[in-house]
């Protein structure tokens, strides 16, 4: 019997690893899970001469009204014309959706004069590019495209937390998401339509001094009528149906004074007839 040489360990070994290799290549492997992601925006262009706002609040079908006062004021074609132009900065608008309009009173559009529909929809675009990270840097009050009249037109944002809040003096309400955003614009969802303050601007009370009427002239309080003497009646006064007689003596004789008429009486001859008798 023919004895082999041993086999060498080293090749044994060597052996052993390429088979074991062979056998990891041929079976299947695992891929590794894959890592959570954060939602994305909303699709962007990044050309801006293909930027279309009309376009952009179709495509929810929840912008109908804005849109519509955005086209008879013809505020939108001013837009669109600005964003062909423009190379840097860009323009952030504050969408309402049809509902936040069903919220404010029976028949108000309809009482704005077509220059405050044009300002109620200026308000609700700001003049720079804001994405949605930079809210927090914003210094109050945010300027609008209706102006910078302070407290009428302009807008207090407050931004905390990942929420947004926005806050005209007459409405308060929240950024709820975002609708467009590329390089240049950017379309946020806002929960009520903005009213500017100057809309319910308070009539200053007209102070009206009160006429100076000259000093009234000082009266005497009239005094009662004191009650008239009554005198006592004259004998040519008194009424001929009384008859008063007052007897007034003299030497000799009796004066006697009837119903007015002086009577004297001698009364010697008076005395002398009774005797007679």
């Amino acid at each position: 019997m023919t004895k082999h040489p041993p086999f060498p360990t080293s090749l044994a070994l060597l052996f052993s690893l390429l088979h074991a290799t062979a056998l990891t290549a041929l079976s299947p492997t695992t891929a590794p899970a894959a890592a959570p992601t954060l939602p994305q925006p909303p699709p962007t262009d990044n050309n801006p001469g293909a930027t279309d706002i009309a376009s952009i609040l179709t495509q929810t079908n929840s912008f109908n009204i804005f849109l519509r006062l955005m086209k008879t004021t013809q505020l939108i074609n001013q837009l669109n014309s600005q964003l062909l132009t423009i190379k840097s900065g860009g323009l952030t608008i504050l969408a309402p959706e049809d509902g936040a309009f069903s919220e404010l009173p029976p028949g108000f559009l309809n009482t704005l004069s077509d220059g405050q529909k044009l300002k109620l929809v200026q308000f609700h675009v700001l003049p720079d590019f804001i994405s949605s990270a930079s809210f927090d840097t914003l210094t109050n009050p945010v300027r609008t495209l209706a102006g910078n009249k302070p407290g009428k037109v302009e807008l207090d944002v407050i931004s905390y937390g990942g929420i947004v809040n926005i806050s005209t003096g007459q409405v308060n309400t929240t950024i709820n998401g975002i609708v467009y955003m590329d390089k240049h614009l950017a379309v946020y969802k806002v929960g009520k339509v903005l009213l500017p303050s100057e809309f319910f601007a308070t009539k200053k009370k007209t102070i009206v001094a009160a006429p100076i009427h000259p000093p009234a002239p000082v009266t005497e309080t009239a005094k009662a009528p004191e009650p008239a003497k009554v005198k006592p009646p004259s004998p040519e006064a008194s009424p001929a149906s009384s008859t008063q007689v007052v007897p007034t003596v003299t030497s000799g004789g009796v004066r006697i004074d009837v119903s007015g008429t002086w009577v004297f009486l001698v009364l010697d001859v008076v005395f002398l007839r009774f005797l007679n008798i």
